[in-house]
Parts: C-alpha cells; sequence; structure tokens
C-alpha cells in the first residue's frame, strides 16, 4: 500500500460513525447501493454545518446514509430528498425515525429525479447534493445550481468515479461525465469550487452569482 493510499484509509478509518449510520450502511451493502464512505460523509455533514443549513436537498436518497450525515451536521434543518426506489425510501424513513429525526423535517419524494426536479423551487436550499444515476450528473448539477441560493452549496460524492476520472484512457459515459463536469467547473465563474480525493472524490461547488 503506497503512502497516499495509507493516508486515505486513515482518512475513512477515523471516522467514528453513530450506530444509525452504521446500520444503515450496513443495510446498504445487503442490498447493493453504494453509499458515501464515512470519510465523505464527515466533509458533508461539516459543510452543512458551517453552512448552518436550513433547507437542504438530496438526490438519491439510498438507504439514509448521506442524509443522516446531512442532518447530523444541520439538526435544524429540513431534508428533502428523491429517489426512484420506493423499497429503499422506506428504510431511510426508519433510519431518520431512529436518529430522532422529527417526520415533519424530512420530506421523501419518489420519482425519476429529471421528473422531479424542474417543479422544485430555484434558489431555495442551502446545500444540494448529487448522488444518483451518474449517467445524468451533468444534468442533476445543472438543477442542483438552479436550485441553489447564492451562497449555497452543491456536493456531488463519487466525483472522482471510482480512480477513473483521472485516466484518460477510460472513456465509459459515466467517467467522460464527471470529467467534462470537473473541468467546466474549475473555469467556471459563477462557483468556487474544489475537489477532495477524499473517498471516492467530493465535489464542492459554492454558488456565488445567479
Amino acid at each position: 500500500m503506497s503512502e497516499k493510499e495509507s493516508n486515505w484509509k486513515f482518512a475513512e478509518d477515523i471516522v467514528s460513525e453513530p450506530e444509525v449510520i452504521a446500520r444503515a450502511r450496513e443495510h446498504s451493502l445487503e442490498l447493493g447501493v453504494e453509499a458515501i464512505s464515512p470519510a465523505i460523509g464527515a466533509q458533508v455533514s461539516v459543510i452543512a454545518a458551517a453552512s448552518r443549513a436550513t433547507s437542504i436537498i438530496e438526490i438519491g436518497t439510498g438507504l439514509g446514509v448521506s442524509g443522516l450525515y446531512l442532518l447530523r451536521g444541520a439538526p435544524d434543518a429540513t431534508l428533502t430528498t428523491i429517489d426512484v426506489e420506493v423499497d429503499h425510501q422506506q428504510y431511510a424513513r426508519d433510519a431518520f425515525v431512529a436518529a430522532g429525526t422529527a417526520p415533519s423535517r424530512v420530506r421523501l419524494i419518489p420519482g425519476r429525479a429529471n421528473q422531479v426536479l424542474p417543479r422544485m423551487n430555484e434558489a431555495s436550499y442551502d446545500v444540494v447534493l448529487v448522488d444518483a444515476d451518474p449517467e445524468h450528473v451533468i444534468e442533476y448539477v445543472e438543477h442542483g445550481l438552479r436550485l441553489a441560493r447564492v451562497g449555497g452549496t452543491v456536493l456531488v460524492p463519487h466525483a472522482l468515479w471510482r480512480g477513473r476520472v483521472a485516466d484518460p484512457v477510460r472513456r465509459d459515459r459515466a467517467t467522460t461525465d464527471f470529467r467534462l463536469l470537473l473541468t467546466e467547473v474549475s473555469t467556471s465563474g459563477a462557483v468556487r469550487s474544489a475537489l477532495s480525493p477524499a473517498g471516492d472524490g467530493l465535489l464542492q461547488m459554492t454558488k456565488v452569482s445567479a
């Protein structure tokens, strides 16, 4: 194992996950749902806290791991979360209840994100997390930036897409789209962005203009 790989592993292992998140992660593994890593979870929790978020929207509920981390950082926020898998959302609902989150603070919307997002109010969210359908990541980020208020932050886990983005030989659709997204964001004047290499990568974009 290289020194960098050891550092990445250490960054994951140092995170102490609450029991409710650990259980949601176990359920995700059992059902083959790829949840954000502990290091990425810790980062999105810090960003939610630093943003003093009161309104969060998540594209891709999974079984609740990312939502639990977001609400851990912003315990007074309202979370809207979208996913096509209703069964997964039920697991997530149970996890939110187990974490002590009031049902009124979580709105689970079943459906395809590209059909739901156009109906959501623009400039209404402090934090937007995009973690669904990698083949549509650019479309979802465009919606995310529309939904985020000025000063709000859009987060994209898996931004290095299984380590493939940095390899120019990789030309599959998802890898190419993530690579294009990162390139375009790096030169955009509408956001301030950073790419964290923790986990499978976390792209962070704070909206600085409408």
